[in-house]
């Protein structure tokens, strides 16, 4: 390997649960963080973009974390690296940006030393640190994933969202950490709510896959996270019960929060209605909050051609 081979990597984000899903199924989203990695002889750490903000630039930033883990797995030692990093991903709302900077650190890692670990290993990697496997799964392969973790081993079969499937996101100002909103839920569930969620994942999965729009409705309902979370997030209730009536196919909270995901048939055009409708339940509970409509991203992590001269920034503006 060049010691001063350089690789640029793009990971988008990603929605976790659909609803009844809880950690198992996951959907890439078109809007993405940026890394660039190199071998250096002393490491340094660059952050550019608004959502990074307090992140450590030493060896405590979990890219160089995760970057080390891959050279360790791979038998091969690169102590000193040179990391820059952007983002348009908001940090702890719900959109995975953990699990693209952990799936991004660990493909560039991969990446510099020639690929020598495959995919599978690198998404086991990322479960084993995440605990689960939906948003690291949809950031490295892209699409939609449903996919097990058992404690050693991660598997996964990918989805191609349908081209007519867009998805409407309201980004609530404050942050929700992840430990504060699965400390929330119980230990325990009955066994009736297990049976409703494993029946509505399963629905789910299958109305994707075939495109039955119209069952997403019904399958996207949750009694194992959502109603448990609905407190930490106010407004959020009535934005589940009712935003199917305002264009929406079906909605649910984004991973663990506070962001509100809703699915939505691009052919339909109550789009502005329903922005609207989502608008003003936050704006009544005082919530702040701004949206985006994404597109499901088709492509996970990929290594960008790099253009010898060109600064990092430049690259990613090209991209963008």
């Amino acid at each position: 390997m060049n010691a001063y081979e350089r690789v640029i990597v793009k990971v988008p984000a990603s929605t976790a649960n659909l609803g009844p899903g809880f950690d198992t199924l996951g959907m890439a989203l078109q809007l993405y963080s940026y890394i660039e990695m190199s071998a250096a002889e002393e490491t340094s750490i660059s952050l550019y973009g608004e959502e990074l903000g307090g992140i450590p630039t030493d060896k405590r930033n979990l890219i160089y974390k995760v970057a080390q883990m891959i050279f360790d797995d791979a038998g091969v030692s690169v102590p000193e690296l040179r990391i820059s990093m952007y983002s348009d991903i908001p940090l702890t709302r719900g959109l995975g940006s953990s699990a693209s900077a952990i799936i991004g650190g660990m493909f560039a890692a991969n990446a510099l030393i020639g690929y020598a670990l495959p995919q599978e290993r690198i998404f086991t990697l990322a479960t084993a640190l995440e605990k689960h496997p939906d948003n690291v799964g949809a950031s490295l392969y892209g699409g939609i994933i449903a996919a097990t973790w058992d404690g050693t081993q991660a598997h996964h079969i990918r989805l191609t969202p349908s081209s007519h499937l867009t998805t409407l996101v309201a980004i609530p100002q404050f942050q929700l950490a992840t430990e504060k909103a699965r400390n929330i839920l119980p230990q325990q569930f009955s066994m009736g709510d297990a049976i409703f969620n494993v029946s509505h994942s399963s629905l789910l999965v299958a109305a994707l896959a075939t495109e039955n729009f119209g069952m997403i409705r019904h399958a996207m309902r949750d009694r194992i996270h959502q109603p448990y979370r609905a407190s930490l997030i106010p407004g959020m209730s009535e934005i589940l019960d009712k935003a199917a009536d305002y264009g929406a196919l079906g909605v649910a909270l984004s991973g663990a929060g506070p962001t509100l995901i809703a699915l939505v048939d691009e052919r339909e055009s109550r789009e502005e209605q329903l922005e609207q409708f989502l608008m003003d339940t936050l704006n009544r509970e005082q919530i702040t909050a701004s949206t985006l409509w994404l597109k499901p991203s088709t492509e996970g992590a990929v290594a960008l051609p790099d253009i010898e001269g060109r600064m990092f920034m430049d690259v990613v503006k090209g991209d963008m």
